[in-house]
């Protein structure tokens, strides 16, 4: 297939595919898709081998926000019936931090629901960062606090942030369709002074709010354009409760083109299948990992993921490996380059091996893509399309809770 020649090569050498290949990609066909798996794992291969890496979420502050942003089960007015509680304590944050490090989490994610953190939040976080990392020097700490005013990416970061996330999420045409409490140039903004501090930029979208394939491509490529050094791709948990609860607008093929898409765009930037993966990718979650890199462990913030041990079982029975805290997750070039900083997401010897060990072909070669293509198209056809909602499941374990968390 021409396109898919055309934009494997291009990722090989990091070169930006249009628009028009871009949106080609979302627009194969469920026989094509294999091979687009096999296309987009080959660029991701040579860039990250077959590692993953994993991250583990701690929501330090859950619900209470007095944002309005549709997709969220945190936001102002939401009846979801998720955990609600204030600021966790510094000790209790890093036990549950240390939940995750001990099933392989190489990143611990810190997130608050609001706006975005005052002065006092920041040093409530920075204490919290000291208890992680007086336990363990070498986990990378990712803030996720909202809107950053002036000085305050600065601040982390000499409180030993690693990274801060903050994503674009959708178009900006679009945006003020899924939230009217903030813009997207607030975003733009926060990402730029986490950037400009020194922080790795981590910055992602969500998919399934019932977007067009054109909508899709403008937020990645803005992304592109903003260089984070780690891509999430969400996929839309339709919480009960929030304005988009009956939005049911993906499938596993679906998810599987537009990581595939983010992964041509993005060919040497860390892309992780974020929320969602359970709950849309289903059982096809292996065929992802062939074009991420970079999942998170457990469960997430609001939602409860599968067991961390099925994920650490997936990840060894498709053949990948866990990353390690002495490997670096980017390429070589990224890393020299200063890409972030020189901070979390490139920890360790910047002389790291980064190139990938042994190419090939996706899934073991081309053999038997017919074979998971006529899989693929059969679980779709069983699911009928309907919306799985016993999927969704709300998170009653782990931080915030006296239970313990399923890392």
């Amino acid at each position: 297939m021409d396109l898919l020649d055309t934009l494997t090569a291009k990722g090989l050498r990091r070169e930006l595919p249009t628009r028009e290949e871009a949106l080609a990609v979302l627009a194969t066909t469920d026989d094509e898709l294999m091979d687009v798996v096999a296309a987009a794992g080959r660029v991701r291969r040579q860039w990250f081998g077959r590692r993953v890496k994993l991250n583990y979420l701690v929501n330090l502050k859950s619900g209470l926000c007095p944002e309005d942003c549709n997709y969220c089960s945190q936001r102002l007015g939401s009846k979801a019936e998720i955990l609600k509680y204030t600021w966790l304590k510094p000790d209790q944050a890093a036990d549950a931090a240390r939940a995750g490090v001990a099933g392989g989490a190489k990143r611990v994610c810190l997130v608050a629901s609001g706006r975005g953190p005052t002065d006092r939040d920041i040093d409530r976080v920075a204490d919290t960062i000291a208890a992680i990392k007086d336990a363990d020097e070498s986990v990378e700490v990712c803030a996720c606090l909202g809107l950053l005013s002036d000085n305050q990416a600065e601040r982390l970061k000499a409180a030993g942030a690693d990274a801060y996330n903050h994503n674009l999420n959708t178009s900006e045409a679009t945006y003020g369709e899924i939230t009217t409490t903030h813009t997207y140039a607030d975003r733009v903004d926060t990402v730029t002074k986490a950037h400009g501090a020194g922080l790795s930029a981590c910055s992602g979208l969500i998919a399934g709010m019932g977007e067009s394939d054109e909508d899709l491509i403008d937020v990645v490529f803005a992304l592109r354009e903003l260089d984070p050094d780690s891509v999430p791709v969400n996929f839309l948990i339709p919480f009960e409760g929030t304005p988009l609860a009956k939005e049911w607008n993906l499938t596993p093929q679906r998810c599987l083109r537009i990581l595939a898409m983010v992964r041509f765009v993005c060919p040497d930037i860390e892309v992780r299948i974020a929320g969602g993966r359970e709950v849309h990718l289903r059982s096809m979650q292996p065929l992802g990992l062939h074009i991420a890199n970079s999942i998170f462990l457990g469960d997430y913030l609001t939602s409860e993921g599968q067991a961390g041990q099925a994920d650490l079982d997936m990840i060894k029975d498709a053949g990948f490996e866990v990353e390690g805290a002495e490997q670096t997750t980017l390429p070589r070039h990224r890393v020299e380059a200063g890409a972030g900083g020189g901070c979390g997401s490139v920890c360790g010897s910047s002389s790291a091996p980064a190139e990938a060990h042994g190419c090939g072909d996706a899934c073991g070669g081309c053999g038997g893509h017919e074979e998971l293509a006529a899989a693929a198209a059969a679980v779709d056809e069983e699911d009928g399309d309907e919306a799985r909602t016993d999927l969704v499941k709300v998170r009653r374990r782990g931080a915030g809770t006296e239970l313990a968390p399923n890392a």
